[in-house]
């Protein structure tokens, strides 16, 4: 009855933007080819295996990808959705061309990924790039009418019958119970049973996200050690994850509603190189545990609330992709499958 979702990038088409930031025609398969070990034994670049270099500006890739997943039983994909305020937006096009569409027929969820654009995954921390904005009660309303036709759409994931959305970043978002409380009254307005609201919670799995407005929270803790943001910072940090792994799934909070999310690996040194984060000893039978984990925490839940957040579906350039590579092929997949499953 476990309910697993993925954590789904968009940034694999070419936009004006990083046309301009970083040369034409750059993706996040720029910076995944261009990867290079950066010690012995250290597996980059990772190269797709099944699906390829896909582009997604193309409904077969998107469809491949869809068919995949639910070939091992993921219920569906969170989409990254960008909204820096004032409608400005940008990677937009591979889910709106999903919702416009109605293809792949298969569920989704968004994920507000409401933090500023800096150069910071490129080796340039103090360049903005896009600024998160918000300004205020209207935009905050307009932001919603943006939503309302994917909430409303039956592929749409629900828990009670209410969309699911997620935020990724609650320590920028101004008055969070304000904004939650007007995105509700949007949602009663335009006839929806409700929303089904969640805070990601990532380096402090403490707090309590339901003063804050919210119905619950994700557990987000890949990586556990934050990736390293000062200029100054040239240490590559390598991690051991068969001694992070245990510490992964948060144990239960009696009183908070809360998801687990887990993940296979970590390396984002195709973005960041030698300023890196890199799990080492990452294996498919490990993942297998960690999921297993997660399922027992959730399997004290209802059915409807029995979410597995997956980081992450295709992010290549942090090393944590269920898409298969030319090493471990469908493994990940297959570990995802068994520990939901046994």
């Amino acid at each position: 009855m476990v309910r697993p979702i993925a954590f789904y990038l968009p940034q694999y088409h070419p936009i004006p933007e990083n046309d301009a930031w970083w040369g034409k025609g750059f993706t996040e398969w720029t910076n995944v080819a261009r990867a290079t070990p950066l010690f012995e034994g250290h597996y980059q670049p990772h190269v797709p295996a099944d699906l390829g270099f896909y582009d997604l500006r193309l409904p077969e890739a998107r469809e491949a990808q869809a068919a995949l997943a639910l070939e091992y039983g993921i219920e569906g994909f969170c989409y990254y959705h960008y909204w820096f305020g004032n409608g400005r937006r940008i990677l937009e096009r591979p889910f709106d061309e999903v919702l416009a569409s109605g293809k792949p027929d298969f569920p989704f969820c968004l994920c507000w990924a409401n933090q500023s654009w800096s150069g910071i995954w490129y080796g340039e921390p103090h360049r903005i790039l896009l600024e998160q904005t918000y300004p205020g009660d209207e935009d905050t309303r307009a932001h919603f009418g943006l939503l309302l036709a994917a909430l409303r759409d039956p592929r749409y994931i629900r828990v009670e019958g209410k969309p699911v959305i997620l935020i990724f970043d609650v320590s920028t978002l101004p008055l969070p119970s304000h904004h939650n409380r007007l995105w509700r009254l949007s949602a009663a307005e335009a006839g929806l049973p409700g929303l089904h609201l969640l805070a990601v919670r990532h380096l402090d799995h403490t707090w309590d996200p339901h003063p804050l407005g919210f119905d619950g929270a994700v557990d987000m803790r890949i990586p556990l050690v934050p990736p390293r943001s000062m200029p100054n910072a040239s240490e590559h940090v390598v991690l051991d994850h068969r001694e992070i792994a245990p510490h992964e799934v948060v144990a239960a909070q009696p009183g908070i509603e809360h998801y687990p999310c887990v993940g296979p690996n970590w390396d984002n040194s195709p973005r960041l190189g030698t300023r890196a984060v890199t799990y080492v000893n990452s294996s498919p039978a490990l993942f297998e545990e960690t999921v297993r984990r997660a399922v027992g925490i959730l399997q004290t839940k209802p059915p409807d609330r029995q979410l597995l957040f997956i980081k992450a579906w295709n992010e290549w350039a942090e090393g944590n992709h269920l898409e298969p590579d030319l090493r471990h092929g469908r493994q990940w997949l297959e570990a995802l499958r068994k520990g939901c499953t046994a």
